[in-house]
């Protein structure tokens, strides 16, 4: 029996939700547009071998507003990224992930969950398939829901080069 575990390639941008070596789900992310890297306030993308540590925004509709990991009963929409255009958009579910090698993405100033790096949603109109977040994995609304929905607590997530 294999178990399930998401893979994350910064080089083309991808998810995959993979058992054993069979690709169960796949769409396109956005990851940090400063690269990659581990330390806290670098805005990167970290690498290495990851947990889903939390899911958050069960039942929630799409397109909720997330606001440190609450939503805030908002629900997004392009006039709101007018009257907000410097706000970092956390929509509809977070997969917030803890790292587990230390020293490299656990622990200290590389601590992925402390840098709070998710899986989340984002506004449908922002481009997936270029490095664009600021630090975390983007996925547009329909995506994160559907892979929410075959995730669990402790899962493995390998983000890659």
């Amino acid at each position: 029996m294999t178990t399930p575990r998401i893979k994350i390639a910064i080089s083309t941008q991808q998810l995959e939700l993979l058992d054993g070596e069979n690709v169960i789900f796949k769409a396109q992310v956005s990851t940090a547009r400063n690269g990659v890297g581990e330390v806290f306030g670098s805005e990167c993308t970290p690498r290495g071998k990851h947990i889903i540590r939390a899911m958050i925004g069960r039942g929630c509709a799409k397109g909720t507003v997330f606001v440190g990991r609450r939503p805030t009963g908002e629900a997004y929409s392009p006039d709101m990224q007018k009257q907000f255009p410097d706000r970092d958009w956390i929509l509809t579910r977070i997969l917030w992930l803890s790292g587990c090698e230390p020293g490299r993405n656990r622990l200290g100033n590389v601590d992925t969950m402390r840098r709070f790096i998710y899986i989340h949603g984002c506004p449908d109109e922002y481009p997936l398939g270029v490095a664009d977040s600021h630090g975390c994995i983007r996925m547009h609304n329909e995506d994160i829901v559907q892979l929410f929905d075959q995730v669990r607590v402790g899962m493995p997530v390998m983000i890659e080069e």
